[in-house]
């Protein structure tokens, strides 16, 4: 039989869980179909997915059809809960991305397409809710080849060619359906789309797995779900840090059958792991990247009359599940706080951690996770020499594409530094997150390049390479502060508000204070107005809370992280920071130089004419940017 893993992503209330039941049902594991909004769907097993009526967390479920088996994951349909759906992508063969005949593209559902692009996942549309009053089928096919892609195609099964079984598995070919999964309408045509053109992975016989979720069962087990990807995983096998599976399961929803052995391609749970976490591969398998989704919210908590480190251990098992939580504790403030993405997830949070763990708590008014960049390019050198130790790095440091995060490469001569030094300082530059000098805030979008260094013969040593690597960095960040080559980013958001005719204006209004930006306002089918634009997350806050109030509950706003944009008020907010740069003794911009026998230290605009190599980028090409 050929098995497949394919995930389920939709814009939520696109009827995701709907086809995953109908599915089930169509296939005979289901002998009596639920409904998401009664409360009695499969895979929405959990009280809290119970209680409001939307996937909180990824499930899986086993189905077969004809020569096809098929490992079903659920994911959430929310945007607070991207993160969780992003866990899910690394481990599937092939997806099945749902859209609402009613509603077409919406915001989120270009975010799933760019990450399911970004995984390089092969992609079945299933368009739902084809049966509503006034669906065009044909315009919705076109909606879908405009927005997402022209190789979104309608899909009949009279197709037959193993050409068109590659350009989907290339993704250039998207299978479209077209159905109803309530009325259990389409489903045969997809199953059977599925078990046609879908093509199974081949495997090595090297053992090898990813790990892509961390739970807890009803009794508190933790459990490591993986994929296999190479040889088979056996029953009490040693799996990481001489921890050994102690049971190896299938779920089915909520229900699992232990295994003794789980061959490639399988996704399975594991007990006895206790170091694990999302993203991370095992044996032969390499380390996912960073994902794409990152909160944009940082919240404290308020324990109420809860002691603060119980509270605080909660929230570590909690993280321990969704690591996008970051929850960080401060001594010095006596602080929990918390990383998310909206109001959602808080709210989820929030009956968690009383459902679970017995604990209400509140959590204090939200504040902005901020990053910086640079607009200009510069050379940074760190210095690292006390006695008997000695390094100097020089890195050329240029502003990356928007959301290109960091990256790391190394133009230096081997006659210059030795390969072993420059591995030092590739490894030093991703062991840390960079601070700018603006407001302390993480740096992004930037490529460093080691251009140039010295090691001794005599003195030294990695960590002397660590220091004067990243002191380099900071040295650069603060020779661009005095050019103004550095730049505060905010996160903004990408909003669809629906709305009333007789309320646009207080809808344009209000956005323009908000300092966001808006198109023209379109009329739908129902004639409400539909205002779409961009505007920053700090200033959008709460004002769904204003929407519902003004149009009495029928105004809908959807809010998108677009990703990070140039701070709307950065003179204000670098401000109220009053960071010091050259105070936070953790990040230095200074070096250390050494003479008489003794180290001194060099105040960091005093480097370039003390250090030992000269310049390849002249400070002065950095006065003609200006």
């Amino acid at each position: 039989m050929k098995h497949i893993v394919t995930g389920i992503v939709a814009h939520v209330d696109a009827g995701k869980t709907t086809l995953s039941e109908a599915l089930l049902y169509k296939t005979g594991q289901l002998r009596k179909l639920g409904r998401v909004d009664n409360g009695d769907a499969f895979l929405d097993s959990d009280d809290l997915e119970k209680k409001r009526g939307i996937t909180i967390f990824s499930h899986q479920a086993n189905l077969q059809y004809e020569n096809l088996k098929l490992t079903l994951l659920d994911t959430p349909g929310h945007v607070d809960f991207a993160s969780q759906t992003e866990q899910v992508l690394s481990v599937l063969d092939y997806a099945i991305l749902v859209v609402s005949a009613t509603d077409g593209v919406q915001g989120y559902t270009k975010t799933l397409w760019n990450l399911l692009q970004n995984y390089h996942i092969p992609t079945f549309i299933f368009i739902n809710k084809i049966d509503a009053a006034g669906v065009d089928q044909a315009q919705v096919l076109e909606d879908l080849q405009n927005k997402l892609s022209p190789g979104c195609i309608a899909f009949s099964n009279e197709l037959s060619d193993d050409t068109i079984r590659q350009m989907i598995q290339k993704r250039q070919i998207f299978p479209c359906y077209f159905g109803s999964a309530l009325k259990i309408s389409g489903i045969d045509e997809l199953l059977q789309g599925f078990e046609t053109w879908t093509t199974e992975a081949k495997y090595d016989t090297d053992f090898g797995a990813k790990v892509f979720k961390i739970s807890h069962d009803e009794n508190d087990e933790r459990l490591t779900w993986i994929k296999v990807t190479g040889g088979v995983l056996h029953n009490k096998d040693i799996l990481f840090e001489d921890q050994k599976s102690n049971q190896v399961r299938i779920y089915n929803g909520a229900k699992f059958e232990l295994q003794q052995e789980v061959p490639a391609g399988e996704i399975c749970a594991v007990t006895g792991l206790t170091n694990t976490y999302p993203g991370q591969g095992l044996d032969k398998e390499k380390n996912a990247s960073d994902p794409t989704i990152q909160p944009v919210l940082t919240y404290t908590v308020d324990p109420k009359d809860n002691d603060l480190h119980t509270c605080l251990t909660a929230l570590r098992q909690l993280e321990d599940e969704d690591p996008q939580l970051h929850v960080t504790w401060s001594n010095q403030l006596e602080e929990i706080r918390v990383q998310i993405m909206g109001e959602v997830q808080l709210e989820v949070l929030q009956q968690l951690l009383l459902q679970r763990f017995n604990l209400n708590v509140a959590f204090s008014e939200g504040s902005i996770l901020y990053r910086e960049t640079i607009t200009k390019k510069v050379e940074g050198i760190g210095h690292f020499e006390p006695l008997r130790h000695y390094a100097e790095v020089h890195l050329l440091m240029e502003p990356a594409k928007p959301g290109s995060g960091l990256t790391f490469d190394s133009q230096c001569n081997l006659d210059t530094l030795g390969r072993n030094w420059q591995h030092q300082v590739l490894s030093n530059l991703g062991a840390k997150e960079h601070l700018g000098v603006l407001i302390g805030a993480p740096i992004t979008d930037m490529k460093i390049t080691l251009i140039s260094g010295r090691a001794s013969n005599v003195h030294s040593v990695g960590g002397d390479f660590r220091e004067a690597t990243w002191r380099a960095v900071r040295q650069g960040l603060m020779m661009l502060k005095q050019y103004d080559g550095c730049q505060l980013l905010e996160p903004w958001y990408q909003f669809r508000l629906e709305v009333e005719q007789d309320q646009v204006g207080r809808a344009m209004n209000d956005i323009q204070k908000m300092n966001g930006t808006f198109d023209t306002p379109e009329v739908t089918n129902n004639q409400t107005n539909v205002l779409t634009g961009i505007a920053p997350v700090s200033q959008m806050q709460g004002y769904s809370k204003q929407v519902r109030a003004y149009t009495h509950g029928q105004g809908q706003l959807e809010c998108i992280v677009l990703g990070y944009r140039p701070c709307h008020n950065a003179d204000e907010i670098i401000k109220e920071a009053q960071y010091q740069p050259v105070s936070d003794l953790e990040n230095t911009p200074d070096s250390v130089f050494c003479a008489h026998g003794a180290g001194y230290p060099v105040a960091w605009d005093q480097v370039p004419q003390t250090a030992h190599l000269p310049y390849t980028y002249p400070l002065a090409n950095l006065e003609k940017d200006e």
